[in-house]
């Protein structure tokens, strides 16, 4: 009987590699009387104590486990430079900076760099203070700094010239890459490069050799996504020897953008000079009064490039503040002397890791070492976007280009909804609820500020770019009311939606609304908007239906319907309609371009109905044939040249014909928990987790998207998953880690146990929830925001 109560015990004694378990064994065989035997099951309660704790400690230190330069490789589109959570500056590396123009046309390379960084090169061009996190298009990229020493030279040159300018090649040996630091040696000068930041503020750190030619340029013409009229004006202002401020105003994804900045030295210069590269004005007024020669404290122009020249001894280290304010050059200042008034360059960077701890803290797993850097990585990427777009004192500027103030919220930007509404906001309202409602909040202040009165669709720095498709705003602002996570006026957000969902001129709205679908002659994303449009209203219906406006309610639940209007049951597939009512006879449903679809085929897209997967199963034939086409999705192996036009499709995000390195198909796994083969999800998480995941720079299959890839990968791994966001389900999947503890907010914590955890032990044999039995394949919200733990027991064969 002793032996098998203790069984468990002794297991975990055994691997735990104790010295006491030898004497454990003469227990079993009964070589010890009872005073001695007391003696050692005491030890062994203690041992099996720690190592159960030890799975959920919380002082463990998890930065080590992040992992900046994953995804940094191929179509991650990652960077691997600083920033704090959700912070304004993100300080990184540009190994290249081609023009977004090629002879008048879109040159293909620039996709590679939208953020900035290629791990494949060989070179660094300087490191620069803004970057978008995974995007699959992009901007920012401003003020560029690099030192350098010997003969000035203010163009970056081209990387198969070394010394042709100041950019510098570098090796990956020499690269340090973390949460909120990046360190690497510059070859061409021998130059230290390292940086830090707090939320507002760059810090750069540069240890030089010996030289009396040592130089830092700041390139006020480099950009990402760049072009030569991407500068609308630029303007640097010298306050004295070590401090110079200014501001750059640019046309590109985002058209009126303006970005001021403060940038300070550690010691002063000997002198400033400049280049303006701009084209010569039609008029310049009288400004040739003066000699404009170095040291010239009032420079301005479109295309402007700046340098400092100092002196250094051995090993001296040059520092660099550089603040940047969306509102004014006094906020620049304000923001540095309030976020870094020192010069102690650990401490900035140890107190962004404290930051970074608190964040990944949030969820504390237990799996091996690979797993734990895949996961954690996840969560960093996870809390880069959005990112905080105000002062320290609260204050912003807005769409409609003045400067507001964010009262009782954090004003957030960089909301790339067509990705993040499915899986990134529903993780914030898990694990740090009053961010999400701050983001929901700025995404309101957005809509009373925003000319057209809309929600964002895709927007950045006081711009809406109207990227992608869908009202996605309004699945974010659901998702929050329905989940209880709204300390804000939930009728008014539900107005803003519906307002949103109602302009009729935007994106083939009206004739959605008048035909039940968008024809394929007026939009050439006819389908995948109207699928798109319907999941949105079905948001605005379940919003509506939790504040008891039955009116919206009734209304938008019929236009969520509208899905079956461009289902063909002929082809089996969702199908470009004409406006005369017929669906069209040129359709491949394996290619991604022409055929009505963003960034997509209707193999997949036919699957994107996430708010009805019974009526999607039914309109499709029922449950064995539905079983048979999301199988066909993964078996078939689609060939090349059907996404060779989709530069954010390729091989490494596909597994046959279901495209994980894209967002319309993130659900699709899961939907087999609504069929009577549910263990094919379980298999199917299991199989796209070490897949489209490694702990490698070429470790994620597709662009991060500021975060959605991530936030899959959070949730696959833990279990579970939310399917249609706006709803308090989520669907049960395998869970890949051995055990988590999730942070829920007021103390609560919810607590994963996995049994059996293996790599062939995929499939679920039995869930409790608190000790019951759970015979159910979802959860819902209040079984995890109400604590509590959820314990699954594994096997190699489904039942």
């Amino acid at each position: 009987m002793m032996v098998i109560k203790y069984g468990d015990i002794l297991k975990s004694y055994k691997s735990s590699s104790c010295k006491h378990y030898k004497s454990t064994v003469n227990i079993i065989f009964g070589l010890y009387d009872l005073q001695q035997m007391k003696k050692i099951l005491t030890v062994l309660f203690c041992c099996a104590t720690v190592i159960a704790s030890a799975q959920t400690k919380t002082n463990d230190n998890l930065v080590q486990y992040v992992k900046p330069i994953i995804g940094t490789q191929r179509m991650g589109h990652t960077y691997p430079g600083a920033t704090v959570p959700f912070g304004m500056v993100q300080l990184s590396p540009e190994t290249d900076t081609p023009s977004y123009e090629l002879n008048g046309k879109y040159n293909p390379d620039v996709y590679k760099y939208c953020a900035g960084y290629q791990y494949d090169d060989k070179t660094i061009v300087g490191f620069s203070h803004t970057h978008f996190s995974g995007t699959g298009h992009s901007d920012l990229g401003d003020f560029l700094i690099m030192p350098t020493i010997g003969p000035v030279q203010l163009n970056p040159g081209v990387a198969d010239k070394p010394g042709s300018g100041y950019r510098s090649a570098f090796s990956h040996a020499n690269e340090v890459s973390e949460a909120n630091y990046y360190k690497v040696k510059l070859d061409a000068s021998g130059i230290i490069a390292e940086m830090t930041t707090s939320t507002r503020v760059g810090f750069h750190q540069y240890t030089f050799p010996k030289s009396d030619n040592a130089h830092i340029i700041l390139d006020l013409m480099a950009g990402i996504y760049n072009y030569p009229d991407k500068n609308v004006w630029t303007y640097l202002r010298m306050v004295n020897d070590s401090t110079v401020v200014g501001y750059r105003s640019t046309n590109g994804w985002a058209r009126t953008r303006t970005l001021y900045f403060a940038m300070t030295f550690n010691k002063p210069f000997i002198q400033m000079g400049y280049k303006n590269f701009s084209k010569r004005e039609v008029y310049g007024g009288f400004w040739g009064k003066f000699a404009r020669v170095k040291n010239f404290p009032d420079l301005a122009g479109r295309q402007l490039k700046t340098y400092f020249d100092f002196k250094t001894t051995e090993g001296e280290k040059i520092k660099i503040k550089f603040a940047i304010s969306p509102v004014s050059i006094d906020g620049a200042l304000n923001n540095m002397k309030a976020e870094i008034p020192g010069w102690d360059f650990d401490k900035v960077k140890n107190d962004g890791q404290a930051q970074w701890e608190a964040e990944l803290h949030k969820i504390v797993i237990d799996g091996s070492k690979d797993d734990k850097i895949n996961f954690y990585t996840s969560m960093y990427h996870a809390m880069i976007n959005p990112t905080i777009y105000m002062d320290v004192d609260g204050q912003y500027k807005a769409l409609d280009q003045n400067i507001h103030k964010a009262e009782g919220f954090t004003n957030y930007t960089t909301f790339s909804l067509w990705d993040t509404h499915r899986a990134l906001h529903p993780l914030f309202n898990i694990i740090d609820q009053k961010r999400n409602a701050d983001m929901v909040q700025s995404m309101m202040a957005h809509f009373d500020q925003s000319p057209e009165h809309m929600l964002p669709i895709w927007s950045n720095s006081a711009n809406e770019n109207w990227c992608m498709s869908g009202y996605h705003s309004v699945s974010v602002l659901a998702d929050a009311v329905v989940k209880g996570n709204a300390p804000f006026d939930a009728n008014k957000a539900l107005d803003a939606c519906v307002t949103t969902a109602r302009h009729r001129d935007y994106e083939g709205i009206g004739y959605y609304i008048d035909m039940g679908y968008i024809p394929d002659e007026k939009n050439g994303n006819s389908v995948s908007s109207t699928e798109e449009y319907a999941y949105d209203d079905w948001c605005i219906a379940q919003m509506a239906k939790k504040l008891n406006r039955m009116d919206i309610y009734n209304d938008f639940i019929k236009r969520s319907q509208n899905w079956k209007n461009v289902y063909d049951p002929k082809s089996g597939f969702m199908h470009p309609k004409l406006a005369d009512g017929t669906f069209r006879k040129a359709f491949d449903p394996f290619t991604t371009i022409n055929q009505g679809f963003i960034e997509g085929n209707a193999w997949n897209y036919t699957l994107y109905v996430p708010h009805d997967p019974e009526g999607l199963i039914k309109m499709m034939g029922g449950n064995k044939r539905f079983v048979t086409y999301v199988d066909s999705l993964f078996s078939y192996n689609l060939p090349d040249k059907y996404f060779a036009e989709t530069e954010d499709i390729t091989r490494d995000g596909i597994i046959g014909n279901y495209v994980h390195g894209n967002e319309p198909s993130h659900h699709v796994a899961y939907l087999y928990d609504w069929t009577d083969k549910p263990w094919k999800t379980q298999e199917k998480i299991r199989m796209i987790l070490p897949r489209m995941y490694k702990p490698t720079p070429d470790g994620l299959g597709g662009n991060d998207d500021t975060g959605q890839m991530s936030a899959w990968y959070i949730f696959s791994a833990l279990g579970f998953y939310p399917v249609a966001p706006a709803s308090d389900q989520y669907a049960i999947g395998s869970p890949a880690v051995n055990h988590a503890v999730i942070q829920v907010g007021e103390g609560k914590t919810f607590t994963i146990n996995v049994k059996n955890q293996s790599d062939k032990n995929v499939y679920i044999q039995k869930i409790t929830l608190n000790g019951q039995p759970h015979n159910s394949l979802f959860l819902s919200h209040a079984d995890i925001m109400n604590g509590g733990e959820i314990t699954f027991v594994m096997g190699s064969k489904h039942k």
